[in-house]
């Protein structure tokens, strides 16, 4: 049964004339009578899509959502429906009504609405109010809604773990955490929610629940050493799980994975990344502090270069995460802990196996680093990700890893190898959501001339200068999404390195800063 279904059969039961789902924004049923909120949940993008992948025919799956319009028609238990679903970069709008009986799917374009008389959707637009009257939908400035309290928990503990799961998927939450003798929480666009109404839940009970969805080998490893890391897979999500003790007893931190993979167009990553992709051998780095979203945008990366080269792709992860089909490439992917003892084991190992790309999870130590750099002189194209905050402090948190005699030496390696930095934070979206804001370096001659004298103070200078070359300034990426008005001042400001310089910028752009910041 669909997601949907039940909605599909009380727009049938109540004699609706449509359904209007849009970003940011309640679902709102139009009825003769006026329109009605059917789900007062405020939507994200990536979670209307994932409903409505479930719908699609089999023909246009691989490709959905499409950028402009998609048209098919679905038989729910109550009665056939015709969707037409939209997507304008990372916004999306379906309609969906009900048919008398099955329809061949329309064709791309809304003409045939107009044709029977019905208006077409309108061009979609960064929502600022609700396109129902009744209930009103927050503008872009308003915070987002409170989640409402959920149902009482099963008493069986797998079933109990699932409510919470699917609760988490159903919120738009990235993270799921459990407490031992605390109520549940979430991390819902940045801000964690503690979901007071639920109530807490016992030590004994926690620890039933959270051991109902682990793997044996992981029950063992938390037994043993009371930490433990694995992936777990649900038919529309993935979660990246870690199971730990505190004070209070057993608890678990877990990190919701889209089962599909967001493309580099739907993240609308800049050009400059995109060509970073193209390069036959080197080393790229996605960097940025935990929750950033570096994973996101690698698997994007990894994804573009799976749809435009006949390559060999294998990932080392820990654990893997976004799960990449072959589509023009051969993707092999590594789990450390499961086919592999470590990340350096698997990277010598994957010498060896004939790829073109490498993707190294997390480069956490110094002969990771060392074998990830070889590979990357020999003819490889690596991806790698490093918990820095600026590009530039990027090549010294590397070169630092290695002893002073060998530093000199890595630092010629690396300014042979090293192709581009994307260091990037996330920022709370207006009208809820978010968005990420990146710092880009490319590495063009003059900025290798300066690793290898060892004069990386100098790289942000080169990087303003040359923007030309694709490189981009945090700063300048916060203030741009300021003046499009997709995140307030205040945010950008909280995500800024370079506080002081940023402040001038906002002070030159006419933004001014909340009493909160000024004081």
């Amino acid at each position: 049964m669909a997601r949907l279904d039940p909605i599909f059969e009380r727009l049938h039961r109540e004699r609706g004339s449509e359904l209007v789902f849009a970003s940011g924004q309640p679902v709102v049923m139009r009825t003769a009578a006026g329109d009605v909120a059917v789900l007062r949940q405020q939507l994200t993008s990536q979670q209307i899509a994932g409903v409505f992948a479930e719908l699609v025919p089999p023909e246009i799956r691989n490709g959905f959502p499409a950028s402009g319009v998609t048209r098919f028609a679905y038989e729910a238990p109550a009665g056939w429906v015709g969707v037409l679903f939209e997507r304008k970069e990372a916004l999306v709008r379906a309609l969906v009504r009900p048919q008398p009986g099955e329809a061949e799917a329309p064709g791309p374009a809304p003409a045939a609405d107009k044709a029977e008389g019905r208006p077409g959707p309108a061009p979609l637009q960064r929502p600022a109010a609700a396109s129902a009257p009744a209930p009103a939908a927050p503008a872009d400035d308003a915070a987002p809604a409170e989640p409402g309290p959920l149902p009482p928990a099963p008493a069986d503990p797998r079933a109990a773990m699932v409510q919470l799961l699917e609760a988490a998927v159903e919120r738009g939450a990235s993270d799921l955490h459990l407490t031992s003798d605390g109520p549940p929480a979430m991390r819902i666009d940045g801000d964690m929610v503690q979901l007071e109404d639920y109530g807490p839940v016992a030590r004994a009970r926690l620890r039933e629940m959270i051991f109902s969805i682990s793997p044996e080998k992981n029950r063992a490893q938390w037994e043993a050493e009371r930490d433990t890391d694995f992936a777990l897979e649900m038919p529309d999500v993935r979660f990246r799980v870690n199971v730990f003790e505190d004070r209070r007893g057993i608890g678990a931190a877990m990190r919701q994975v889209p089962a599909k993979i967001r493309t580099a167009e739907d993240l609308a990553l800049p050009k400059a990344v995109i060509e970073l992709c193209a390069h036959s051998k080197g080393l790229v780095l996605v960097t940025g502090p935990t929750g950033s979203g570096k994973s996101t945008t690698l698997a994007a990366m990894v994804d573009y270069v799976n749809r435009t080269r006949a390559q060999h792709i294998i990932t080392i992860e820990d654990p893997v995460e976004f799960v990449h089909p072959n589509r023009r490439c051969l993707v092999h992917q590594r789990e450390v802990g499961v086919h592999t003892a470590s990340f350096k084991q698997a990277l010598r190992a994957a010498l060896r196996e004939d790829p073109d790309v490498v993707l190294v999870g997390e480069m956490r130590d110094l002969e990771t680093i060392s074998i990830a750099l070889e590979t990357a002189e020999t003819g490889h194209l690596v991806f790698g990700t490093l918990h820095t905050n600026t590009a530039p402090s990027t090549v010294d948190r590397i070169i630092d890893q290695f002893p002073a005699d060998r530093q000199s030496q890595v630092r010629t390696m690396l300014s042979e190898s090293l192709r581009g930095v994307v260091s990037q934070t996330l920022c709370k979206r207006r009208g809820g959501g978010r968005v990420a804001a990146l710092e880009i370096l490319v590495v063009t001659p003059p900025v290798a001339n300066l690793i290898r004298e060892g004069k990386t103070f100098q790289i942000q200078s080169t990087m303003q200068t040359g923007r030309s070359f694709g490189n981009q300034m945090l700063n300048d990426a916060l203030l741009e999404l300021v003046k499009k008005s997709v995140v307030e001042p205040d945010e950008a400001y909280a995500k800024s390195v370079a506080k002081a310089e940023f402040r001038q910028q906002l002070d030159r752009a006419g933004f001014k800063l909340g009493a909160a910041e000024e004081r």
